[in-house]
């Protein structure tokens, strides 16, 4: 599972885990407080009404004096009120007074005359000095039909009690209030869900896509390929940043050990040959041997020279990363400018060179590079194409690309060879028992073309020879 997913799980799951604890403290605790705020409502109530009943309590005229008088006014005076959107028009109390043997003597609906109550905890516990309450089903089978009954003692002037006055109030006349809160928690709640869900995935998004940008960039490094710095911001950035520059720095530190023990071994045949032609001279020799031998230190000398330009220039091209600059180029002009540069190395040789490149082709990169790759390309081709014969080099456009073709006439490329020719300081024998290259052009060709996204390759020419090729974007 990707990072970015077990984040967004995590993140996903901590939210629920909110979105189920505010639930569960709604349940557990706002519908309680709604009722026991409620339950503070009708012990006020109860009381008052007590006071208002101990005349006509004592008087034994509760059940038609001027307080019962009074409750079923109560009863009858339409209220007209708006709750916060609930409209309410009559009171919804129901006042029930016991005696103080706990039989009902007053009942505000008129059910209950007569019937004893004694039992009930809200006369029971008020009948023996302490707060009466409960709460009951109207209904046995249909458990929101509870209603809250408070009661309050009536006592006469000695203080002791000689009935009950019980209020009783339905709890689902608070349930349209519970209901509307209940739709306002949950409609806010799905939205935080929602916006939190939102910034999760984002943020999942975001963590996935830095991680991914460093993880492309540590597989384009193992896989020893050029890559810029990850593209990252905030402390990925960094990160990226810091890796960048360690690579470079490894890179660096192998790359000098690299090429010290390249260059190392290459050295040895020429140094090997210098000293043993000094050696040779150090002796009596013949004019003719001297001279020969002397040719032969120069050659070596040479060889050695060329050896380490090329390698230095091929060093430069390995360690860029990317073309900072691209210009704007011709390659008509980069391809005459090329040939240009192996004009005289040409007619030494005794070959002619054709040139086919029409204006207006134009590539982006850099000059010298790529004139540099194409004059190695054709003292290649120089190098192994038959006294006499004509080496073509052409310039055209391939689709998006833009092609270089460098063909010759010489032996060809053998199959064993095709796969290594790009290597460093691989090389084969020259015709004629020419000494061989130091093995460093066309690694430089390839590195080159690399370098602008592009790729270079040697084919089989119908009818003999070599066709090089280099490929660039157009």
């Amino acid at each position: 599972m990707k990072i970015g997913l077990r984040v967004l799980l995590g993140y996903f799951l901590i939210v629920a885990l909110a979105a189920l604890l505010v639930g569960k403290v709604f349940v557990e605790q706002v519908k309680p407080g709604v009722r026991q705020a409620m339950e503070g409502t009708l012990i006020d109530t109860a009381n008052t009404l007590a006071e208002l009943a101990t005349d006509d309590m004592l008087a034994g005229r509760i059940a038609d004096g001027p307080f019962a008088k009074r409750m079923h006014a109560v009863y009858a005076r339409k209220v007209g009120a708006d709750i916060w959107g609930f409209s309410k028009d009559r009171s919804g109390f129901r006042i029930t007074v016991t005696d103080v043997r706990g039989i009902v003597v007053f009942d505000s609906e008129g059910k209950d005359l007569g019937r004893d109550n004694s039992r009930w905890n809200d006369v029971y516990r008020t009948l023996r000095g302490q707060y009466g309450a409960r709460s009951t089903r109207s209904d046995a089978n249909d458990p929101d039909s509870t209603v809250m009954h408070v009661a309050a003692p009536i006592r006469d002037a000695l203080g002791r009690i000689i009935g009950v006055l019980s209020v009783a109030k339905p709890n689902r006349a608070m349930a349209p209030f519970i209901a509307r809160s209940q739709k306002i928690v949950a409609r806010w709640g799905f939205v935080l869900m929602g916006t939190a869900l939102l910034v999760g995935v984002l943020a999942a998004w975001w963590l996935s896509r830095q991680l991914g940008a460093l993880r492309r960039y540590a597989d384009a490094v193992a896989a020893g390929e050029r890559a810029p710095a990850p593209a990252a911001a905030g402390e990925f950035g960094d990160l990226g940043r810091a890796l960048h520059d360690m690579r470079e720095k490894l890179e660096g530190k192998q790359y000098v050990e690299q090429y010290v023990h390249a260059l190392t071994h290459e050295l040895k045949s020429p140094l090997a040959a210098i000293r043993g032609a000094t050696e040779l001279l150090e002796q009596p020799l013949p004019e003719a041997d001297r001279r020969r031998f002397v040719a032969s230190i120069a050659a070596q000398g040479e060889r050695m020279a060329q050896m380490v330009d090329k390698l230095l220039a091929l060093a430069a091209v390995e360690h860029r990363q990317r073309i900072e600059q691209p210009q704007a180029l011709d390659a008509a002009v980069l391809l005459h400018e090329a040939v240009d540069a192996v004009r005289a190395h040409a007619e030494g040789v005794g070959i002619d060179m054709r040139v086919d490149a029409a204006d207006g082709l134009a590539l982006a990169g850099d000059a010298f590079l790529i004139r540099q790759a194409l004059v190695n390309l054709l003292d290649n081709a120089l190098d192994f194409a038959p006294r006499g014969s004509t080496v073509e080099v052409r310039a055209s456009r391939d689709g998006d690309a833009l092609r270089f073709e460098v063909a010759d006439r010489g032996p060809g490329v053998p199959d064993y060879a095709r796969e290594r020719v790009f290597e460093r300081f691989y090389s084969l024998p020259r015709p004629g028992g020419g000494s061989r290259s130091s093995g460093l052009g066309l690694p430089f060709v390839a590195q080159v073309a690399e370098l602008h996204g592009g790729r270079a390759e040697l084919r089989e020419r119908e009818g003999g020879g070599t066709v090089a090729l280099l490929s660039l974007p157009g």
